[in-house]
């Protein structure tokens, strides 16, 4: 499938919540990032970022970084994304961050997700230490 036609199936998804998705089990990392961004856009995620790992890090093949607006913003996203992954047959292997904290991350093996306020992305600055920058 191309990314083209996983965006447009994800988004017709996204706009009729009653269905039964289609499972992502058979996508590669690529396109799990990429429905991982689509999921964090439809929840007003801010500043959404795909970095691909390879030949920077051995612990994942993309990382996903969002912003949220508040504490309460930042579990709600990553709160999307672990429903709308899991209703597609995916279940992340760990999560930390959840009840308020200003980043939360979820661990989908070739997937890293990190949703922080723009405070605590800023500090961190994961974007400049593995970005293409």
């Amino acid at each position: 499938m191309s990314m083209t036609e996983l965006k447009t199936r994800i988004a017709a998804e996204l706009e009729t919540p009653d269905t039964v998705p289609a499972p992502l089990t058979d996508a590669t990392p690529a396109e799990l990032a990429e429905a991982i961004a689509l999921f964090l856009d439809n929840k007003r995620g801010r500043e959404i970022k795909i970095i691909n790992m390879n030949g920077k890090t051995d612990i994942c093949d993309y990382m996903v970084l969002a912003t949220g607006t508040s504490n309460t913003h930042v579990n709600t996203l990553g709160g999307e994304v672990e429903y709308e992954m899991g209703r597609r047959g995916i279940d992340p292997l760990h999560t930390e961050g959840r009840d308020g904290n200003t980043w939360m991350v979820l661990d989908y093996a070739h997937i890293m997700v990190h949703v922080f306020t723009r405070e605590t992305r800023e500090f961190y600055n994961l974007d400049k230490l593995y970005g293409d920058n």
